[in-house]
């Protein structure tokens, strides 16, 4: 028995902390322009990643205790006077809802997390209406959390393929600004 107490109690410790604030690196493919160096971007073109990257903004701030990890992020302008957005997930795989005014309404999303080794899964159906039915529908979206070191974090996130293709990966690398 002790040696079962003292296994479980060696695993938690396993379990790295994601708190502190992060940033992405900038995509050198984003700094420039489509057409080359000295063009601009088309009208209506937005800098960026080109994809979807985690899910998440490209700063975030994470904070973790033993039961939850919370990530929140400033999705809209100061201009829109909306708060951050924040997503908090418990760490013991029980369910976890998340509800978001985006858009078309409220947008609900329910998570699980499950640890693999040093990685935490973190397990996502989004409930939405099919914009062209109006019926309800849902799609899945899995964010694997590793820290590569102290300083760096991997959100590697996985999306259903829309009307029955296939599954999207995209890898974002965080780095950590502080706390």
């Amino acid at each position: 028995m002790a040696f079962l107490v003292a296994a479980i109690h060696a695993s938690g410790q396993d379990r790295p902390s994601f708190a502190g604030r992060w940033t992405t690196d900038p995509d050198p493919a984003a700094a420039t322009p489509p057409g080359g160096r000295g063009q601009q971007p088309p009208a209506g073109a937005r800098g960026g990643r080109g994809d979807m990257g985690s899910g998440w903004g490209s700063t975030i701030t994470i904070s973790q205790d033993a039961k939850s990890l919370t990530v929140e992020y400033a999705f809209f302008s100061r201009g829109d006077m909306q708060p951050p957005l924040k997503f908090v997930y418990a760490l013991d795989g029980s369910e976890t809802r998340n509800s978001v005014m985006m858009g078309r309404g409220i947008q609900t999303q329910t998570s699980r997390t499950v640890w693999a080794g040093a990685t935490l899964e973190i397990r996502t159906t989004h409930a939405l209406a099919d914009p062209v039915t109006g019926k309800p529908t849902t799609t899945d979206v899995i964010q694997k959390l590793t820290l590569e070191s102290p300083t760096s974090l991997v959100v590697e996130t996985t999306r259903a393929g829309v009307d029955g293709g296939p599954a999207s990966t995209t890898r974002t690398v965080y780095r950590k600004t502080g706390g």
